[in-house]
């Protein structure tokens, strides 16, 4: 199986909504891992490894986010593998 690590950055209405919760739960539904953190210019930045297809389901996820958020833009591009033991929320 191919792994790949991205970094996703997600904007519009995604802090204050449940959004690294809910991202923490769909990783953990997916076998992602890796952390989502709150970032000072009000987006959300996501760092996920994983086998190709979870990273894709992850990444269908993410365009929409939990039922409170509106994500209007959503950047991911590979980056180095990094060996993560869990999905983390990191504040």
């Amino acid at each position: 199986m191919q792994e790949k690590c991205v970094g996703i950055t997600i904007k519009g209405r995604v802090q204050g909504v449940g959004f690294r919760y809910q991202t923490q739960n769909a990783a953990k539904k997916f076998g992602i891992k890796g952390f989502v953190k709150n970032m000072p210019d009000g987006s959300v930045y996501v760092e996920a490894c994983g086998q190709n297809k979870n990273i894709e389901l992850f990444l269908d996820w993410c365009k929409k986010g939990p039922l409170l958020a509106n994500v209007s833009e959503v950047n991911s591009n590979e980056i180095s593998f990094e060996n993560h033991d869990d999905f983390n929320i990191r504040y």
